[in-house]
C-alpha cells in the first residue's frame, strides 16, 4: 500500500491540509482548507488547523501508512521546536503548532508519528527542487508572494535554515528606494511594499477604488494606470530584493509562487527584468526568476517533502 505524509500549510488567510504520497501526488479528496486571518482568535486558529487536519486524515485509504506530518508555516518560527509566531496572525505568538498537530494525530488514532515544522519559504524551495521549476539546481531560493512575502534557501544542495529556522525570510529584507512601514516594526521591508494587501493599499492611496487583489488584477489587465503601476511597483521591489540576495549568496534560480504572483500575466517577467537590470555584476544578473512549477499545490508538496525528502532538510 501507499505511504502518505500529512501536509499542513499555514498562512495569513488560510490553512490547508492534505495527504501526499512519496511521489509528491496529493490524494484526491484529502485536501481541505479553513480560513485564518489577522482578526482570528487563538482558539479560532487552533480550530481551523484541527478541522483541516482531521478532514485530511479521514481520507487515508484502508491499509495505507501514515509516515508523519510536515508543516509549512508563515514566519517567524522558533527553530525546530514547532512553535510559531506568524506576523500576520497576531493571536499566535510562540504558539505550539507542532504540538497541536501531534495531538490531533494522536486523537485521530495516529500516535507517535513524527511532526516536522519549517518556515513555508523553505517548504516552497524544497518542493521546487524536488518536483518543480528548480529540479537539478543546487543554489535556489523559493519565494511566496501572497498575504505576506516569504522565502527559503537551498545552497549547495542543502537547506539553510539558520539557528532560529528563519534564514531566507526575504520578506523582511529592506528594499532600497522604499520607506513603507512594516508590521514587524522596520521600514522598507519587502513584505510591506510588495505583498498583495500592501500593494492594494498603496493603489487605494493613489486613487484605486477596488479592495482586493483580484480586483486589482482585473483593473490592471483592463488598463487602469494606477493598478498597473501598483503591480509594477510590487514586482520591482521583489526583483531588487532578489538581486540583493543573489549578491550575498550567489543564487542560480528563484522560483516564485503564491496567489499574488499571478496578479498579472507578466509579473514574473517584471521581477526578472528588475534583477537583470540591477547592476553590472554578472553573478547577480544571471539569476533566473521563474514561476513555481507546482501551481497552488507547491506549499503542500513542500510540507510533505519534510517527511518524504528529509535528505534535503538536514
Amino acid at each position: 500500500m501507499t505511504d502518505y505524509a500529512l501536509a499542513v500549510d499555514l498562512g495569513g488567510t488560510k490553512v490547508e491540509a492534505a495527504l501526499v504520497d512519496s511521489a509528491g501526488g496529493l490524494l484526491a479528496g484529502s485536501r481541505h482548507r479553513r480560513p485564518t486571518g489577522a482578526a482570528s482568535t487563538s482558539d479560532e486558529l487552533a480550530a481551523a488547523v484541527t478541522e483541516a487536519v482531521q478532514d485530511a486524515l479521514a481520507a487515508l485509504p484502508a491499509g495505507a501508512t501514515l509516515l508523519g506530518a510536515g508543516i509549512g508555516s508563515a514566519g517567524p518560527i522558533a527553530g525546530t521546536t514547532g512553535d510559531v509566531s506568524p506576523l500576520n496572525l497576531a493571536a499566535w505568538r510562540d504558539y505550539p503548532l507542532g504540538g497541536l498537530v501531534a495531538a490531533t494525530l494522536t486523537s485521530a488514532g495516529f500516535p507517535d508519528r513524527p511532526v516536522t515544522l519549517r518556515m513555508d519559504g523553505i517548504c516552497i524551495a524544497v518542493a521546487e527542487v524536488w518536483l518543480g521549476a528548480a529540479q537539478g539546481e543546487t543554489n535556489v531560493m523559493g519565494m511566496i508572494v501572497s498575504t505576506g512575502v516569504g522565502g527559503g534557501l537551498i545552497l549547495g544542495g542543502r537547506v539553510v535554515a539558520g539557528p532560529t529556522g528563519n534564514a531566507g525570510h526575504i520578506g523582511h529584507v529592506a528594499v532600497a528606494g522604499f520607506d513603507d512601514r512594516c508590521a514587524c516594526g522596520a521600514i522598507g521591508c519587502l513584505e510591506a511594499v510588495a505583498s498583495g494587501p500592501r500593494t492594494v493599499a498603496w493603489a487605494r492611496e493613489h486613487g484605486f477604488a477596488g479592495e482586493t487583489g483580484e480586483q486589482l488584477a482585473a483593473a490592471a489587465a483592463a488598463g487602469d494606470p494606477v493598478a498597473r503601476q501598483a503591480v509594477e511597483r510590487s514586482a520591482t521591489a521583489v526583483g531588487r530584493a532578489i538581486a540583493s540576495a543573489s549578491a550575498l549568496v550567489d543564487l542560480d534560480v528563484v522560483a516564485i509562487g503564491g496567489g499574488f504572483s499571478h496578479v498579472s500575466d507578466d509579473y514574473i517577467a517584471l521581477v526578472g527584468a528588475a534583477v537583470a537590470g540591477h547592476s553590472d555584476f554578472g553573478f547577480v544578473t544571471k539569476t533566473r526568476v521563474v514561476a513555481s512549477g507546482l501551481s497552488g499545490e507547491g506549499p503542500l508538496i513542500g510540507a510533505a517533502a519534510l517527511v518524504h525528502r528529509a535528505d534535503l532538510i538536514g
